[in-house]
């Protein structure tokens, strides 16, 4: 008797999304990220273990499975977040694109601004389509207050 092959199980992060520009794959991590969707949230990235990801305050973590346990964690918190981005800047090449972002995030339920957050998104062309490989967000620096510019000291310029 001949059996017919067993039918091969779908993992939960399926990338079956093509993401034709980077600016696509940033917009599907945004949505993810204010709807809460852990899978379309790791649908957005690789699947390569040199991935990373730095959460504002966080501790680097790397991989894709402590990548989406950070998700997981956060996505449990229950919190409705909304983003806007500003002063998005992008550094594209053929195979590699870095957009560095101010995120201005709303808490739903607060009436309080928040401060902005800056991040980098890094993203890979791949065989599917633009892949988040890194995200690195950090508190921006507390702006300058109502201290009219003429007044404030020159700030050094700092090389990195």
């Amino acid at each position: 008797m001949v059996r017919a092959p067993a039918p091969v199980a779908q993992t939960p992060s399926v990338k079956k999304t093509l993401f034709a520009t980077p600016q696509d794959a940033e917009a599907a991590f945004y949505d993810a990220l204010t709807k809460s969707d852990l899978e379309a949230m790791m649908a957005v990235w690789a699947d390569d273990d040199d991935v990373y990801c730095v959460h504002p305050n966080g501790a680097r973590v790397s991989g894709v499975e402590q990548i989406r346990e950070s998700w997981r964690q956060i996505f449990a918190s229950g919190q409705r977040l909304s983003f806007r981005l500003r002063e998005s800047q992008y550094v594209q090449g053929m195979m590699l694109s870095v957009h560095s972002v101010y995120e201005h995030v709303g808490v739903a339920g607060e009436s309080r601004a928040r401060a902005p957050v800056i991040a980098t998104n890094v993203f890979l062309r791949t065989e599917r389509g633009w892949r988040m490989v890194a995200h690195h967000a950090s508190p921006a620096p507390a702006a300058a207050g109502a201290e009219p510019e003429a007044r404030r000291a020159p700030q050094p310029k700092t090389l990195h």
